[in-house]
């Protein structure tokens, strides 16, 4: 039986995670400098691991437990198409790879990137707020919090390097967190209106988040040269987050 108790704990998960994305930022508050290129691919690369091994740990992996292959097969491949859809069909720009989706002249740039983030961290957010009804959920939530944090810093740096001011950068980069812990409470509101969702909804954010990761993620960090670099970093989150998966039981 599903209790509200559930219900709380993954939208407060998911606010805790997606607000770390603040964390990345305090340093370059404080100091004022600006991250290189190396720096940037590799924080991202590592985000990329974590996120791989939290999709393959607490979202797979239960999902197939409580659902089977078929249920979690549908949910995991729905997740990846309702992303690709929505970065196809939606207007939005990369910091690097520019413009993708419908031309639109009439949305500023500013509005583009909010939308490419948002395409970005909202299955981020469902992820934890689902995962707040299974046992993972702690789990999840550290994941995502955790990259998050090289994340936001990278966002943040993004933005900075695009022409935006301090002031600017810091409120996207808020916004980024935002937008996970509104796709928290989208995703623990679907699962607390029916159960029956729950193996369904964990493979769709485990697809959702996977094609992030090789569609978005990865592609960004080998535009400038530092593939090697930051594939071993992406080594190294997945390391991290698989041991803190045994960790935390």
């Amino acid at each position: 039986m599903i209790y509200i108790s559930d219900f709380l704990k993954g939208v407060i998960y998911s606010t805790l995670a997606g607000l770390s994305t603040l964390i990345g930022i305090i340093p370059l508050l404080i100091f004022r400098k600006h991250l290189g290129e190396k720096v940037i691919d590799s924080l991202m690369g590592m985000a990329a691991g974590i996120m791989l091994a939290a999709s393959a740990f607490s979202l797979v992996s239960p999902s197939l437990e409580i659902g089977g292959f078929w249920r979690f097969s549908v949910g995991f491949l729905l997740g990846a198409v309702m992303v690709d859809l929505m970065d196809k069909f939606s207007p939005h720009e990369h910091f690097l790879k520019g413009h993708e989706g419908l031309e639109l002249q009439r949305i500023s740039k500013i509005w583009l990137f909010v939308i490419a983030i948002t395409i970005h961290n909202f299955p981020e957010g469902m992820a934890v707020g689902i995962s707040g009804f299974t046992p993972q959920a702690l789990n999840v939530a550290i994941a995502i919090g955790a990259q998050n944090i090289p994340e936001g810093a990278a966002t943040f740096v993004a933005l900075l390097n695009a022409g935006y001011s301090m002031k600017t950068s810091t409120i996207i980069t808020l916004l980024t967190g935002i937008v996970e812990v509104v796709g928290g409470i989208f995703g623990a509101g679907l699962i607390f209106a029916s159960q029956k969702l729950l193996p369904y909804m964990l493979a769709f954010a485990a697809g959702a988040m996977i094609f992030v990761v090789s569609d978005e993620v990865i592609p960004e960090t080998h535009l400038r040269g530092n593939e090697r670099l930051s594939t071993y970093f992406l080594v190294f989150g997945f390391l991290v987050m698989s041991v803190l998966d045994v960790l935390l039981g």
